[in-house]
């Protein structure tokens, strides 16, 4: 396993995506992941699934401080007052007396940025937060967060079609990592002749190709999802190879502004 290595944090590079995990199948398969060895887990409030993820820590038997556990604040729960109970109710929902890394899962157009960061900084000032961070923000979201916060964190959707260099690059240079989630896109690399023919080249699958591409960048994590055994082991044999300069770019020309997640409510994206 490789980490991103920021702000005194030591994050590995391959976690689990847990959103559309619901119910028993959720336990199952965070529960068999952390067994493979998986100890970077992503949830959110969003994703009515905190129960099942927390059930499946504390039945893993490993040390709490062994893993670096994710959630996400909704927008109805951007104002300060809601912020703190409704992550208090995550805790207890986990069964944590803290996360490492608590995020806005969107940004909110009713309540203004530096209540919900400043709300976000009590927890970590109480130790319920170890780090905070913003989920599908744009570059100048991310800009004005900066300047009201401490964050550690940018997740945004990030795959071989929608490049987020923009983004890479400020969080390079303010010393954050990005999370990439959807990294697999949804399933699509593993269609793409690219991909598969640089597949060929070293060996792995395209899902793999798609993982090193990303996890090679210094500051990068990937958080795909699946409900697959086979697929969770098979995520985590990324990190025995390397691309060359020539197949990353052959991979970043793939870039065509594919965006797979685009609610009604999300922020008007800059190119």
């Amino acid at each position: 396993m490789e980490y991103v290595e920021v702000q005194g944090a030591r994050v590995p590079k391959l976690g689990l995506g847990t959103w559309q995990l619901e119910g028993d199948e959720c336990r199952r398969i965070v529960e068999a992941a952390i067994g493979m060895g998986y100890r970077h887990i992503d949830t959110a409030q969003a994703y009515e699934n905190e129960a099942k993820v927390g059930a499946a820590i504390a039945a893993s038997g490993v040390d709490r401080d062994e893993l670096w556990v994710t959630t996400k604040v909704w927008m109805d729960n951007a104002a300060a007052d809601a912020v703190v109970k409704s992550t208090h109710d995550s805790l207890r929902r986990l069964g944590l007396d803290h996360v490492d890394l608590l995020l806005i899962h969107w940004p909110s157009q009713e309540v203004p940025l530096s209540e919900t960061l400043g709300a976000m900084e009590k927890l970590v000032r109480s130790g319920e937060a170890r780090y905070i961070g913003v989920s599908n923000f744009t570059p100048s979201l991310l800009e004005e967060s900066l300047e009201l916060a401490a964050l550690q964190c940018v997740q945004v959707e990030h795959h071989p079609y929608l490049a987020q260099d923009r983004i890479r690059q400020m969080a390079e240079r303010h010393e954050l990592m990005l999370t990439a989630y959807s990294p697999l896109a949804r399933g699509e690399v593993n269609d793409d002749d690219t991909l598969k023919a640089i597949g060929e080249e070293t060996g792995k699958t395209p899902a793999q190709v798609t993982l090193r591409w990303l996890t090679q960048h210094r500051n990068v994590a990937a958080i795909p999802k699946s409900s697959s055994k086979e697929h969770l082991k098979a995520n985590l044999e990324v990190f025995d190879f390397e691309l060359d300069a020539g197949q990353a770019n052959r991979i970043a020309k793939l870039a065509e502004g594919k965006r797979l997640i685009d609610p009604d409510f999300a922020p008007q994206w800059e190119r």
